[in-house]
């Protein structure tokens, strides 16, 4: 990287670091491509994170199971990261396989820039988190997963890089006590977070962790709402969350946009019909600069 570009990386990363041991819960908003990253930064949000759904949903129409590479997520980083001047955390799933795997999945993410990145405990082929309480899921052994994030942190060059472990024990039912134990774990295994996840709308299940959890208040810990959304961050930092990621919200707008816009194309088959729907394309122009990029080419002169 050139000297400005690791520049910038810095200040991303000492603004994520900060943020994280800041006087409310910073925010990180899911992006699947760089421009849904730009819109991010635009609506006053902290942080971007590079949803692993949503990129092997809509960079690849493949299901969350992974199927997408390291280096087709590290790809989609890298450009998301270039499109907006906020930090940019990865889902990194698993690591993408073993112990080696994470430790590269680190220095390869950390080299491009990204200001942290999350791994979590789900054996490989992952499930995601998301999916109903019959999924079959199978965890990563604690002191295996607590061998590889170490790995990971040796591994690292950069002070203000964030490796956050994503606890998956109250997801696969193994309850709270493991997942105690899984944190203490990873925690002195030297990660600078724990994100810990559940499928309980009422948030007894995490409070049971909070109050159980012998960690509680040494590290930063990490909030994924999508699965109890009535919670604010405010809500959630009262309860000892320092950051909350809405992970997937964009990628499912777009979705349902895409289908009722094509639903009345089909139906009507004239683009005027959906016109009061879509936005602009002069709007689209602005997003990306297109004036600006023209401008700068009548000002460079002829060659």
């Amino acid at each position: 990287m050139s000297r400005a570009t690791v520049n910038r990386a810095d200040a991303k990363r000492r603004r994520l670091k900060e943020g994280l041991h800041g006087s409310r819960s910073i925010v990180a908003v899911g992006a699947h491509d760089a421009l849904s990253a730009k819109l991010i930064g635009e609506h006053g949000f902290d942080a971007v994170w590079v949803s692993g759904l949503g990129v092997a949903t809509m960079a690849h129409a493949l299901p969350d199971l992974n199927l997408t590479t390291m280096s087709e997520a590290l790809a989609a980083a890298q450009r998301i990261d270039g499109a907006t001047e906020l930090p940019v955390i990865a889902d990194c799933d698993n690591g993408f396989g073993g112990l080696g795997n994470v430790v590269r999945t680190l220095v390869e993410y950390e080299r491009a820039g990204i200001s942290g990145i999350s791994i979590e405990d789900n054996l490989f082929p992952k499930r995601n988190s998301l999916l109903g309480a019959e999924t079959k899921r199978e965890l990563i052994p604690a002191v295996e997963q607590a061998r590889r994030l170490r790995a990971a942190k040796r591994a690292q060059q950069s002070d203000d890089f964030i490796l956050i472990a994503r606890v998956e024990s109250l997801i696969a039912g193994h309850g709270v006590e493991d997942a105690c134990e899984r944190a203490d774990a990873y925690a002195d295994a030297g990660v600078d977070a724990i994100l810990i996840h559940s499928r309980d709308k009422t948030l007894a299940e995490i409070d049971g962790f909070l109050s159980s959890w012998k960690g509680f208040g040494n590290l930063p810990l990490v909030a994924v709402p999508t699965l109890f959304p009535t919670f604010s961050s405010a809500q959630l930092y009262e309860r000892g969350f320092n950051l909350v990621i809405l992970a997937n919200h964009p990628m499912r707008a777009a979705v349902g946009a895409m289908e009722a816009t094509l639903a009345k194309l089909a139906v009507a088959g004239r683009a005027s019909d959906v016109e009061d729907d879509i936005v602009s394309v002069n709007h689209i122009f602005d997003l990306v600069g297109t004036k600006e990029a023209i401008a700068l080419e009548d000002e460079a002169g002829p060659a």
